[in-house]
């Protein structure tokens, strides 16, 4: 690995005598790290946990995370252990249930930590400005299987004219990417100081345009993937200075060896590779001071009768657990679900911004057909007593995740059937005797067209 002599030299400027130790660690192979969902599983790995994550865990090697079954059903989520702490900040400072931002989400490995990190009834705004990769974010945030979730796809500047609604706002600023470099060859090549200078600008401006939309007493995490200051602590003093914002403390265990401030006192939490097992990550936590609060409103809409209107039929009702908690409304052509309890919130938020996933899409209405769909295949709320569930052994779970042609046996019954892969939903088939029709989403399926002799998993 050539690294830029800029970076070189820069970078030892900061780390001094730790910099020859940091250099040699980028020489490593990058720690292969992944997260449970608690809403599927409660299982304890035979694995060395990620200390400040309560789910995370180092594997010995990497598996073949794309054939395993139980990882397109959202059962853990492939993330970068430094990157865990921001579910740990989460846990710390946050109590009751609350309205979470999180800014800069895709692919999804903070959200999806967030949601196993917050109080219970808490509701997430997953959002990302780049529409490709908020599909794919919608994606992760589907399989994760939690209600209280929206996925949108909107600018920071849009999303800041929501002022005072999030109680927490994350920021995962895009950044220079120098925590990259071990696993992410690609970043060296893009690396400048030009670009950190951009990048610092760009961080600047995307924090001044959301800050409005975070409440008076609430919190910003901030974080980066980067190792220099003008990313990083100059950032914070940058909202400090012009945001009146206050840093905020959080806890750790001296034995993660995670570095304090390069510059100035503030508290900041940074992980280095050859301190600790992970990639390069920044963060820091900064509090809005108190003040007097506003709310939003919804934008007014003509009261003409809308298919959001059109009765939703009862039977449908039944598929999800604890449904009384639930609205239930027709969109479309769909039939959705969201918690009751962030109505308000869910209608506001329809209304101001582009969201591309919301809730729990139940059903596609097709003639007399109701088609259940993925989302509610791989929601913890799913009732799988009001389906047929048929049980498939591997080989068969790839089949159907590549989206081919799955047969049954000749005494399953006709109609719509659950595919479970050990006793977890993967998704559904509509079985006509004869065949079964793949319902698998076409846009998620495996597209290797390679498929190992031996599929190796960690489980």
């Amino acid at each position: 690995m050539k690294l830029p002599s800029e970076f070189r030299e820069r970078t030892r400027q900061i780390l001094t005598s730790q910099y020859e130790e940091f250099e040699e660690s980028l020489k490593q192979d990058s720690p292969v790290s992944i997260r449970l969902n608690p809403l599927k599983t409660d299982i304890k790995l035979p694995y060395p946990p990620v200390p400040w994550s309560s789910y995370g865990y180092y594997l010995n090697d990497r598996p073949s995370f794309t054939f395993d079954p139980l990882f397109h059903a959202g059962v853990y989520y492939v993330q970068e252990a430094s990157s865990m702490f921001t579910g740990k900040v989460i846990r710390e400072l946050v109590s009751e249930p609350v309205r979470v931002l999180d800014l800069c989400a895709a692919p999804g490995g903070k959200s999806t930590d967030i949601i196993s990190s917050l109080p219970e009834n808490s509701l997430l705004v997953s959002n990302e400005i780049i529409r490709n990769r908020a599909w794919i974010l919608a994606e992760n945030i589907t399989k994760w299987g939690y209600p209280n979730c929206i996925v949108t796809n909107n600018s920071p500047e849009e999303i800041g004219e929501l002022t005072h609604f999030f109680d927490i706002i994350v920021v995962d600023a895009p950044c220079s990417g120098e925590g990259m470099f071990r696993k992410d060859p690609g970043a060296i090549d893009e690396w400048s100081v030009s670009n950190v200078n951009l990048c610092a600008s760009r961080q600047q401006e995307i924090l001044e345009n959301i800050w409005e939309a975070l409440r008076p007493g609430g919190l910003l995490i901030y974080s980066t993937c980067t190792y220099n200051l003008e990313e990083n602590e100059r950032n914070v003093q940058y909202c400090i200075d012009h945001l009146d914002a206050q840093p905020v403390s959080v806890s750790m265990d001296k034995e993660w060896k995670i570095q304090q401030a390069f510059e100035g006192a503030n508290p900041v939490y940074r992980f280095m590779p050859h301190r600790t097992t992970g990639e390069g990550f920044f963060l820091s936590v900064l509090q809005k001071t108190e003040g007097e609060r506003y709310s939003v409103k919804e934008k007014s809409k003509d009261k003409k009768r809308t298919k959001e209107e059109v009765k939703f039929p009862e039977p449908a009702k039944k598929w999800i657990k604890d449904n009384p908690e639930f609205n239930f409304y027709v969109d479309g052509n769909l039939l959705k679900a969201h918690s009751q309890q962030y109505d308000n919130e869910f209608k506001l938020l329809k209304s101001r911004l582009n969201v591309l996933h919301s809730g729990i899409t139940l059903a596609e209405i097709k003639g007399k057909d109701m088609i259940p769909q993925q989302s509610l295949a791989l929601s913890y709320a799913l009732n799988r007593d009001n389906f047929t569930c048929v049980e498939i052994e591997l080989n068969m779970a790839i089949f159907y995740l590549r989206k081919e042609a799955i047969e049954l046996s000749e005494d399953c019954p006709k109609g719509f059937v659950l595919l479970t892969f050990k006793n977890t939903p993967l998704g559904w088939v509509k079985n006509l005797g004869n065949r079964a029709n793949n319902l698998y989403p076409q846009e998620w399926r495996i597209r290797s067209g390679y498929i190992p002799e031996e599929i190796k998993t960690f489980w």
